[in-house]
């Protein structure tokens, strides 16, 4: 079976070559819709032997990534965006699942790197070059809609989904929200889509969670229960819909409102690692309210899905210190740094514990290296540390 990559973009050239270079060893095609690039991404693309297509943006992804659709000659389709990139392990797996005859579309696991919350989420983005296949909505373009409507009236096909991850995706990097203006795009999008749409859970999911993040609380919690009264809709977007209900009830104050919806989501049949940012979340909220035991089961139960969640490792850490078990504190505070070098939090903590338990020299380097990566990160923590530190009498180095 042979793979094309359809993707979009204006002004990729710093992330582009990555992305083309992780599919290299999967796809036979590659086409690429430029949406008004003024720097070499068109010309990046040709490297990579793209056919390079162009197109007058609209405010409408589905418009483009439906344009973009019409150049592909594969059997199969793999959408990426510039800023996503495919893990090499998951190449062999998806090369496999797609000799499969029964099935229409394959879901895929993508990390959100450094995304404050959910840290993975599901995504439709392999699927068949089936004619009546085309994304939706102008603001979080997706196929579910049209696979509803081909699976009503061909039900032969089939749905499937690989447990791995399988696309690294950068977007939600602070820095790279802020300098593109993401969040101010999405809103004007789909909110002129929800006033023609008013009944959409999955928009209803999207902007409510935006709205909390922008700090109208209140405003996107309205739109949550509005979405969960809305239907019918997938589990995922139930999920959704319940978590960022609890985000907004946990701003509130209304922590058993937010500890209900946290248990909601929790329940629904979806695969679990898509539920680590509920566990996490949760395990933040007993322990911010003294359930210390219920927050470490949370944690653990986090890590039983992913032993690799840095974040889950270092609030283990926090809860073993708040224990008094510093050991098991350092321990998991190790963790989270081998798998997060940058983890100045971490880094903190860690020198906080050691200095507990004595190992004086130890201390000092984990506090110089917090220092080191506040600098960079936050200035004002890197000062406010360099400070207490001095207070106690020593004097942190850092460059």
């Amino acid at each position: 079976m042979s793979v094309s990559l359809s993707i979009i973009v204006k002004n990729e050239e710093n992330s582009l070559p990555l992305c083309l270079n992780s599919v290299k060893d999967l796809v036979d095609e590659i086409v690429v819709l430029d949406t008004g690039s003024t720097d070499k991404t068109p010309e990046i693309a040709k490297e990579f032997d793209a056919k390079v297509y162009h197109f007058e943006w609209c405010n409408d992804f589905s418009a483009a990534r439906n344009t973009a659709l019409k150049y592909v000659t594969s059997d199969w389709i793999l959408v990426l965006d510039a800023d996503e990139t495919l893990t090499p392990e998951i190449i062999p797996h998806i090369k496999k699942v797609i000799e499969q005859p029964e099935y229409l579309v394959i879901n895929l696991v993508r990390q959100e790197v450094a995304a404050s919350q959910s840290p993975y989420s599901l995504i439709s983005r392999l699927f068949r070059n089936h004619l009546d296949i085309r994304f939706s909505r102008p603001y979080h373009a997706l196929i579910d809609d049209s696979i509803f409507e081909i699976l009503t009236s061909e039900p032969q096909w089939q749905i499937g989904y690989l447990p791995q991850i399988a696309i690294l995706h950068t977007g939600y990097k602070s820095s790279v929200i802020r300098e593109q203006n993401k969040h101010t795009k999405a809103q004007v999008a789909m909110e002129s889509f929800l006033k023609k749409h008013s009944q959409d859970a999955y928009v209803c999911s999207k902007l409510g969670a935006l709205y909390i993040d922008l700090g109208k609380v209140n405003e996107g919690m309205e739109l949550l229960k509005h979405g969960l009264a809305c239907g019918p809709f997938s589990d995922e977007v139930c999920y959704e819909l319940h978590y960022h209900l609890a985000i907004g009830y946990n701003k509130l104050k209304n922590y058993q409102r937010a500890i209900s919806h946290y248990q909601a989501a929790m329940i629904l049949p979806i695969l679990p690692i898509l539920k680590l940012g509920a566990y996490n979340n949760l395990g933040n909220l007993l322990k911010a309210t003294g359930d210390i035991e219920g927050a470490k089961n949370a944690y653990f139960t986090a890590l039983a899905i992913d032993p690799n969640f840095a974040a889950g490792n270092y609030n283990l850490g926090m809860t073993f210190k708040a224990l008094g078990k510093f050991n098991d504190a350092i321990g998991f505070y190790e963790k989270a740094i081998a798998l997060n070098p940058n983890y100045a939090e971490a880094y903190k903590n860690l020198g906080v514990v050691l200095l507990k338990v004595g190992q004086v020299q130890d201390s000092l380097k984990a506090f110089a290296k917090a220092i080191s990566l506040h600098a960079q990160q936050n200035p004002d923590e890197a000062k406010r540390l360099s400070q207490g530190l001095q207070e106690m009498g020593f004097l942190i180095q850092h460059h």
